[in-house]
């Protein structure tokens, strides 16, 4: 069923211009939590699954976050010079290089619930609990219906 006139779409009103939106005024609030500990909002979201054991490869955040190959490896090789991760060779299968984090990974590690935490209330502090609800409702529906909501190791 069409919601939208194709001879009137405004842009500005758009749902998905909206949820890009939120999305980079979220990464700014998760930034500015993060500020003291030197990661940007990309990087916090490999610590936060690896962290989590949601993700354990360079395949498994590609899949996860929905990024390409190449961006993932820049990351990784960021996060490896800041000493919170390192790459190791599967002894089993030397095609397979998993993710462990470092003990500074791991400090951060036990921060990521807290710091994320902070960032999502700041974000969604004007909603009331039941907005809340509704508005994950749904958020959850549109990507079920796309075939778009990831499955998460462990959910």
């Amino acid at each position: 069923m069409p919601h939208f006139d194709r001879e009137r779409f405004s842009l500005q009103h758009s749902p998905g211009h909206l949820i890009a939106l939120i999305n980079q005024l979220k990464d700014r609030l998760l930034e500015r939590h993060l500020v003291d500990h030197d990661v940007t909002a990309a990087q916090f979201k490999i610590v936060l699954l690896i962290s989590q054991e949601r993700a354990s490869s360079s395949a498994d955040l590609v899949r996860l976050l929905s990024l390409d190959s190449g961006a993932m490896t820049r990351m990784l090789d960021r996060l490896e010079q800041k000493g919170l991760l390192t790459r190791e060779r599967s002894i089993e299968d030397r095609r397979q290089v998993r993710l462990t984090l470092t003990e500074s990974g791991k400090a951060l590690g036990v921060r990521v619930p807290q710091i994320a935490a902070d960032a999502t209330n700041e974000l969604t502090g004007c909603l009331s609990r039941s907005e809340l609800d509704e508005f994950q409702r749904l958020l959850k529906k549109m990507l079920m219906a796309a075939d778009a909501l990831p499955h998460m190791p462990g959910e």
